[in-house]
């Protein structure tokens, strides 16, 4: 049996050895590849949640993003943005996060339509872009991320009906099951959801409002946590400090864009989803009758917000430990 001050000894020549040259070496990662594509839609000059699920999305090593695209917000709901620039700007603030990432691959980034609510949505370029990716040959499956209006992929739906069976679509928006309600991403463009949902056959995975908002981030979490890590958490970290005027901003920030990256990239295991078939959209953003066909969504009840934010939090730190 060893005395103390022999245990005290070999423990001291343990920590030597813990804290020398071989315990700093370089250590063999995990290895990972990239198992699908993914394009990004969001509105990028809106909610400063979107560009945290970008960042997100382009520095997680299990899928490559082949293209950012840019929709338009609520005219009524722009804030500081001017109304009639608002998907060009988010277009522009989308290029200054990847410049300011220092992505080495990065992807192309479109604008969309400056208009919603169109029966006929405009052929915008993000519309464009998003068909040619989506009928290019690649041995990954194919996602879209959409955090907010549905605008650029209806319009790309509409432009080439067939790229619907050639991906999937990843959706933040619409309201709680089974009533439904007004929810802004379903509300800003209602005729561009009818298209993608009651018109279209692109599967969907829907994460409603009453799931998105479990993706709590607070405030003091948004300054502690993130805002550290680097110049670039600094400026994402930026982006949260200048509301519009007519938002009250309480002890946190939901990060309800966030889903699109978990689902994409990291894990569906520890959620929950419940298959439900695909319902006609009224006026007023509530759900009617089912579609029919055998149209049917997957829709998420429950995130796991845990594994999402650690996941992003430990990739900006990599990130920026790799210079």
């Amino acid at each position: 049996m060893l005395t103390r001050r022999q245990f005290g000894k070999a423990l001291g020549g343990s920590a030597a050895l813990l804290s020398g040259p071989a315990w700093a070496a370089p250590f063999r990662t995990i290895p990972q590849r990239a198992s699908a594509r993914v394009i990004v839609d969001n509105d990028f000059s809106g909610d400063p949640d979107g560009l945290v699920a970008l960042a997100h999305q382009l520095l997680t090593p299990k899928t490559r993003t082949v293209l950012c695209t840019s929709s338009a917000l609520d005219r009524k709901l722009v804030g500081n943005v001017p109304a009639d620039r608002s998907a060009a700007i988010g277009k522009d603030i989308a290029l200054d996060l990847i410049r300011r990432a220092k992505i080495v691959a990065a992807p192309p980034v479109e604008a969309g339509s400056e208009h919603l609510n169109l029966d006929a949505p405009e052929a915008s370029p993000a519309a464009r872009a998003i068909v040619a990716e989506a009928m290019r040959n690649d041995k990954l499956p194919l996602y879209i991320t959409c955090g907010g209006p549905l605008t650029n992929v209806a319009a790309a739906i509409r432009l080439k009906p067939e790229i619907a069976g050639r991906m999937t679509l990843i959706w933040i928006g619409g309201g709680r099951y089974p009533q439904g309600g007004w929810e802004y991403n379903l509300s800003a463009d209602l005729a561009a959801a009818r298209i993608v949902i009651e018109q279209s056959a692109i599967p969907i995975w829907q994460i409603p409002q009453n799931a998105y908002r479990q993706m709590q981030f607070s405030v003091a979490e948004l300054q502690d946590r993130m805002r550290p890590i680097s110049d670039f958490g600094a400026w994402l970290y930026d982006k949260f400090t200048t509301p519009p005027e007519f938002v009250d901003v309480g002890g946190s920030w939901p990060l309800g864009d966030s889903p699109t990256v978990l689902l994409s990239a990291i894990s569906g295991e520890s959620s929950q989803y419940v298959d439900r078939p695909a319902l006609r959209i009224k006026p007023d953003g509530s759900y009617g009758d089912p579609v029919g066909n055998g149209r049917m969504i997957r829709v998420y009840e429950m995130l796991d917000a845990r594994l999402t934010f650690e996941d992003f939090l430990s990739l900006m730190r990599i990130h920026a430990a790799a210079g």
